[in-house]
């Protein structure tokens, strides 16, 4: 059996550009892609805080250390410049791989900057 478990997230980043009339998809800092392990063109869940909005749509690799966050197309219309997002992806495992299971959690300041990589959630 395979169940579905959050693989990765990138908590509170800020959106830098909404972009209605690009081909679609989310800008993402490469640093923070590669931080998160997500994949340009993997499919990425994005959770806008400041709307409720939740939306589907996958990754492109932004310039490195650029703390670009763009949301792109149609989801543009989902999230303004300044909203605070969480960007997650998701992975299926099987009864073996879940038992060594941890996600990767991502941190940042108010500039889209990794400020801390986790395992579990600090409450």
């Amino acid at each position: 059996m395979q169940r579905t478990f959050l693989k990765s997230k990138l908590h509170r980043v800020t959106t830098t550009a909404s972009e209605a009339n690009y081909e679609g998809s989310c800008e993402i800092d490469g640093v923070l892609l590669n931080a998160a392990g997500i994949s340009a063109f993997e499919q990425i869940q994005i959770y806008n805080i400041n709307n409720g909005n939740r939306f589907t749509t996958y990754a492109i690799r932004g310039k490195d250390n650029s703390g670009v966050i763009s949301v792109n197309g149609a989801a543009a219309h989902k999230a303004d410049v300044g909203d605070l997002l969480i960007i997650a992806s998701y992975a299926s495992y099987n009864e073996t791989e879940v038992k060594n299971y941890v996600p990767t959690l991502c941190y940042v300041d108010e500039k889209n900057i990794l400020t801390k990589v986790g395992t579990s959630i600090s409450l």
